[in-house]
């Protein structure tokens, strides 16, 4: 691809000579190759025009970077962007030049993998060819892959999307994050809907506000859905009204979906310690759903993940049908097992307070006994978040046990305590598996323990080495000791 061929994306028009070849592009300088394009990113901890001079080195066929970066070169052209994210997201989409006949992105705080999950559940009940990617990786027919990322890269994204295209995938739905919408990582990504699910307190080392951190949420609706677009909006959240003004007034269709939603309306649920019975309104029509799920927050996720189906073409009544064979998304109020007296034990990823608030609320209903939780902070992290989510753990369980997350970089005694100074009566077990283990031990009949933070996680993050660890696994552990 010559170079004047990204004319609308950067700036090329009469600017270099039709000999100047490109067949690729990205922001890691040491991924440069031959012909590529390097796009200096300014990072939080990296300046990348300083890699600038690295990536010409290595072949780069031009260079881009912000508007005020200091860069010249006598050998390739430096050209200057006012969002060198946005190019480099454009950039990558025309590169890869394919995705899925449908796509739709789902935002908010909690939810996003379930939701992503459950849509591509939906499509696959419809027969079509499905996949979905976020936090839990990448699924898709014949490929399920762990990954790390809730939002891949622009280049990375545009790769996979390119492969899932050719591999005759026509749906796909993926996990939208506040920093992969503020970094433009889904610039590029055409959209067919949006949904959003709520809004807690989250990434606030990042977001210097709750109200900037919405911001970057209605980035879906307001830069990347096409007018008239659909976005699903659960309705029921204390950020729904704000979000479905703000997606009104950027000239998408809101469909809300809810107990006050206009679009799929809970009319009634009765909560099961496995399962729940939902009646849902849609378009006057009633229907009644056996979700085989637990959880008042999971009606939540399946209800956005069946609006953004059935505003992409799959009939209303083959969307809600499929609800009733919907399978929970890794490590999100995961049922690992029961103790000898039948006291479950489920895995959920809640790391944040209104996921932690909303999990232990959503076992209180079909719970006789005590519930127990198991929870800690990550570190280099959100420090704010620990207080409030003593405070709620103290509040909604019987027993709170407070543990290692992933410390990361800092003291874990030191994160534990900022939890417990809000946590009176909790109990300290710094050792996650030993934690884990003391809590199974205490079970009795009508009892239900949750192990909250790292859901589907297969490590823990400890200074700068992450050790192989994982929730599952030691629960099933200490359920086996238990018992023995």
């Amino acid at each position: 691809m010559k170079l004047k061929e990204l004319a609308g994306i950067l700036p090329v028009e009469g600017t270099f000579p039709d000999e100047v070849e490109t067949g690729g592009v990205t922001s890691d300088s040491r991924r440069v190759g031959p012909g590529d394009i390097f796009v200096a990113l300014q990072g939080t901890k990296v300046d990348g025009t300083a890699y600038a001079a690295d990536a010409e080195k290595r072949g780069a066929a031009a260079i881009v970077a912000g508007k005020d970066a200091a860069i010249t070169s006598d050998r390739v052209p430096v050209i200057l962007v006012d969002d060198p994210r946005h190019a480099l997201a454009m950039m990558a989409a025309r590169f890869a030049a394919r995705q899925p006949e449908t796509m739709v992105a789902v935002t908010g705080t909690s939810g996003k993998t379930s939701v992503a999950a459950f849509t591509r559940q939906i499509w696959e009940q419809a027969g079509l060819a499905a996949a979905s990617i976020g936090t839990t990786g990448v699924v898709a027919p014949g490929r399920n892959e762990y990954g790390s990322l809730t939002t891949p890269d622009p280049v990375e994204l545009h790769r996979l999307l390119a492969e899932l295209a050719d591999a005759g995938v026509t749906h796909a739905s993926m996990e939208a994050s506040s920093h992969g919408l503020d970094q433009r990582r889904l610039d590029g990504v055409k959209l067919a809907a949006g949904g959003f699910t709520n809004l807690g307190r989250d990434h606030m080392d990042y977001h210097p506000t709750v109200e900037e951190y919405h911001r970057a949420k209605l980035r879906l609706f307001d830069a990347l859905l096409p007018k008239g677009a659909p976005a699903v909006i659960f309705a029921d959240d204390k950020w729904s009204a704000p979000t479905i003004e703000a997606a009104r007034v950027a000239g998408v269709n809101v469909l809300t979906v809810g107990r006050h939603g206009d679009f799929l309306q809970i009319k009634r649920v009765e909560h099961g310690r496995f399962r729940q019975q939902v009646e849902i309104e849609a378009d006057g029509v009633f229907y009644e759903i056996d979700l085989p799920l637990a959880g008042d927050f999971q009606v939540c996720n399946a209800l956005v993940a069946a609006g953004l189906a059935i505003s992409t073409g799959t009939p209303t009544a083959k969307a809600l049908a499929a609800l009733e064979k919907l399978q929970g998304a890794p490590g999100r109020l995961d049922l690992v097992g029961t103790t000898a007296e039948g006291a479950p034990v489920y895995v959920d990823y809640a790391h944040k307070p209104d996921a932690l608030e909303n999990v232990l609320a959503s076992v209180r209903p079909f719970t006789t006994g005590r519930v127990v939780v198991v929870f800690g902070c990550g570190g280099d992290r959100d420090r704010g978040k620990r207080p409030i989510m003593g405070e709620i753990a103290t509040r909604l369980a019987d027993v709170a046990i407070v543990t290692d997350d992933n410390p990361r970089s800092e003291v874990p005694k030191e994160i534990r305590a900022a939890i417990l100074a809000a946590a009176p009566g909790a109990i300290e077990i710094g050792d996650r598996r030993q934690a884990i283990r003391e809590a199974v031990a205490m079970l009795h009949a009508g009892d239900t323990l949750i192990v909250a933070g790292k859901g589907h996680e297969e490590g823990q993050t400890v200074g700068a080495e992450t050790l192989p660890f994982s929730d599952h696994e030691e629960v099933r552990r200490a359920l086996k000791e238990h018992t023995a």
